[in-house]
């Protein structure tokens, strides 16, 4: 089995309005996030073997912060993509890879997740799919080539909040 994770970036900081959407940090509670759920997947030996992310600097400091080895694939594409060209990129991945992390920014992760799945998770937050939200799916194939809209099951979908004692 083949599992996806879609990762959206964890919470950024608005405290400077010259910085530029692009070059936004993450803020306190996002670096909480991003090391409860690089834990997380490291507790359910879910280690990605390969990582797509948005080269925002938003994307990059959630995966520093999930504290999990391995170096992303930084992706200027990703900056905003939507759901058939970040799905276009997960069939691109080289075979051989059994799990790959995707981390990118809404709309376009939860137009992605909706579109893969067979059926959504019973999540009240999985519509709005929130900062530092993870989908877990599993695909019945052998490469990432062979990953079509609705053949994914949800293994998993939680939230920053179902991690940590705050809301998110």
């Amino acid at each position: 089995m083949l599992h996806v994770l879609l990762l959206r970036h964890a919470k950024s900081s608005w405290v400077n309005p010259e910085i530029s959407d692009f070059d936004r940090p993450i803020n306190k509670r996002g670096k909480r996030a991003a090391k409860a759920i690089g834990a997380w997947l490291a507790k359910e030996e879910l280690n990605p073997d390969r990582v797509l992310s948005s080269s925002a600097r938003r994307t990059r400091e959630t995966w520093e912060g999930m504290k999990l080895p391995g170096q992303p694939d930084l992706r200027k594409e990703l900056y905003h993509a939507g759901p058939e060209e970040m799905l276009a990129m997960l069939q691109a991945v080289t075979p051989g890879a059994g799990t790959i992390l995707m981390i990118g920014h809404n709309p376009g992760v939860a137009e992605l997740a909706h579109m893969l799945v067979a059926e959504q998770p019973d999540h009240p937050r999985f519509d709005d799919y929130p900062t530092g939200a993870l989908l877990v799916a599993g695909f019945d194939v052998k490469t990432p080539a062979e990953i079509a809209p609705g053949s994914g099951q949800v293994v998993r979908f939680l939230t920053p909040h179902d991690l940590l004692d705050e809301p998110d």
